[in-house]
């Protein structure tokens, strides 16, 4: 009887591959060593920015409160107390800092400044929160022929390139919580929702953060609920056609983030129509 595993027994005698199937395996396993397609060009994932700051706590606390980054887990506290690592989200993005380790070359700017481009969706409210907590401004806001925006100077050494996205026509631009009683919608979703508010421009108006998008809460109005605004390429064209298909359209008004008009559709439900 024979044993099927003599033939593991016997001695090893080396062959040459076939050049074809040898060049084939050696590109596989570059592919696979270098993280790229088969066949193709070596790819990349993602871009992560890392900061060195002189106080990663404050900064922390900066990006959050002025610029509504999203803290991704406890920052790393090394035994001398400084922070070795943090890390904020910003929408999908991510951004990691730490503290100085001169020792490593992690030195925060002094003289030169990098610069980040950030879109947000309120210029207005994330500039003035920046000079507010100590930031430098370095351009005002404004037309830059490709949106609005402006550029701060963080009191840590960084340049923040501030963008105001375009809307696309027909997409919700903001939308307000029209209450009867401001205050007490501001501790009730604040408790339910975490929403957390700051002064609006209007009188018994607040900007909220933490609904996912532009937001404001308004008190002492006759139509409760969400009253929204719907951003247009043409904003006499959209009025023309609010009118035209049974619907009211006010008057064109010029606010700080464009022209608005108050409207309301032939079933009496009012919005806003918005051109950026």
């Amino acid at each position: 009887m024979t044993d099927p595993f003599d033939a593991l027994r016997l001695p090893v005698t080396p062959v040459a591959p076939s050049p074809d199937f040898a060049a084939r395996l050696r590109a596989r396993l570059e592919d696979a060593v270098l993280d790229r397609p088969v066949g193709g060009a070596m790819t990349t994932s993602a871009l992560t920015p890392y900061l060195a700051v002189t106080d990663a706590r404050a900064a922390l606390d900066f990006y959050v409160e002025v610029f509504g980054a999203t803290r991704r887990g406890d920052p790393i506290v090394m035994d001398d107390g400084r922070v070795g690592h943090a890390e904020l989200a910003f929408g999908d993005s991510v951004m990691m800092l730490s503290e100085e380790f001169p020792d490593l070359g992690h030195i925060a700017p002094t003289t030169s400044h990098p610069s980040y481009r950030l879109e947000v969706h309120d210029l207005d409210t994330a500039v003035s929160r920046a000079l507010t907590r100590g930031s430098t401004l370095l351009r005002p806001v404004g037309d830059t022929g490709h949106g609005r925006g402006a550029t701060v100077l963080d009191p840590f050494g960084h340049r923040w390139l501030l963008a105001e996205p375009e809307p696309v026509h027909g997409t919700l631009g903001y939308h307000t919580f029209q209450v009867p009683d401001a205050e007490a919608a501001k501790t009730f979703y604040g408790a339910v929702l975490g929403w957390r508010f700051t002064p609006g421009r209007v009188e018994n108006g607040w900007q909220i953060d933490g609904t996912g998008g532009m937001a404001g809460l308004w008190g002492g109005q006759g139509q409760i609920g969400w009253k929204l605004m719907y951003a247009v390429r043409d904003l006499e064209a959209a009025l023309t056609a609010v009118r035209t298909h049974g619907g009211t359209a006010g008057d064109i008004e010029s606010q700080p983030y464009g022209l608005s008009a108050e409207c309301t559709d032939d079933q009496g439900i009012e919005f806003w129509l918005w051109q950026p």
